[in-house]
């Protein structure tokens, strides 16, 4: 059987996308976002998107970029600045409708999309402005008690969108950082995942133990994967480089100055690596502690 080649590049993924869409997009905070894709999103036509998201500054342009129809999010930090400017700009602008929820159960709501249930229970948010603020969330009775949990509703994505370190033309893929997180969840909760990395390996270089156990996202979820070294930049991308917080301080003050001129510089730019201090630099970058 002949092997399927997956790889592709930032615009023919956006392409790809259509106004309305529920997008999904991995990593978490400042830390491992497809941030290359993102750009490219902004740089696009698209609107009217849902955004389901862990957010950091993915979020944060997406928002300025008046992208945003709805967001779905647990927080929207850039960890070593607890609220993401933009997105607190917009927000507090009441620029896009929100669906604001507890960290598990976002979790929940992706485990749920993947499974192809409509809900599942949790005690999270009961008692608080979780449910006040989302009258649309049910509650249910235990059929086997008389205790009631929360039904968190499935949050089906169109499409998912995560940063790995390696991959193969497969569709396989490598996660080396601390920071796996819920990518496998996005994926399998979408219609189909596109992945960006740091580079293209052979297959042959996935048949290591300690890689294996770091490779949760299933190739078959994978409709296409590009290389972008480097593509989480200004976040983080474990153990390559870490969160680069000159330039997310730099960011977050045009959510107050205007971001055209951010825009014009790093958006828009051609040598976009070359503009944020070059490879070298990057990664110089000190990883997060946790």
């Amino acid at each position: 059987m002949t092997a399927i080649d997956k790889t592709t590049n930032l615009r023919d993924i956006v392409a790809s996308l259509e106004d309305g869409m529920t997008i999904g997009i991995g990593g978490w905070g400042g830390r491992r976002k497809p941030m290359a894709l993102i750009r490219e999103i902004v740089k696009s036509d698209l609107k009217d998107l849902t955004i389901a998201a862990y957010g950091g500054c993915d979020v944060g342009m997406l928002a300025s970029a008046r992208k945003i129809k709805k967001l779905i999010f647990g927080f929207v930090s850039l960890d070593v600045i607890p609220l993401e400017a933009h997105f607190r700009r917009a927000r507090s602008a009441g620029e896009f409708d929100v669906m604001e929820v507890d960290e598990g159960m976002f979790q929940l709501g992706l485990k749920a999309a993947a499974q192809n249930l409509s809900f599942l229970p949790c005690r999270a948010g009961l008692g608080t402005d979780v449910m006040t603020y989302n009258p649309h969330i049910k509650t249910i009775q235990d059929p086997y008690g008389d205790e009631h949990y929360v039904a968190m509703p499935a949050i089906h994505l169109d499409v998912a969108l995560c940063h790995v370190s390696e991959a193969d033309i497969l569709g396989n893929s490598y996660i080396a950082g601390p920071d796996v997180f819920f990518d496998e969840w996005f994926c399998r909760a979408a219609d189909k995942a596109y992945l960006t990395c740091e580079k293209i390996v052979e297959t042959s270089a996935f048949d290591d133990d300690h890689k294996i156990m770091r490779m949760p996202i299933e190739r078959s979820l994978v409709a296409g994967v590009a290389e972008v070294p480097f593509g989480a930049h200004p976040t983080s991308s474990g153990p390559d480089y870490g969160i680069d917080v000159g330039h997310l301080k730099a960011y977050s003050a045009t959510a107050k100055e205007g971001w055209d001129g951010y825009v014009k510089d790093f958006i828009h730019a051609d040598n976009y690596l070359d503009i944020v201090g070059g490879p070298d630099h990057i990664c110089s970058l000190p990883l997060p502690v946790f």
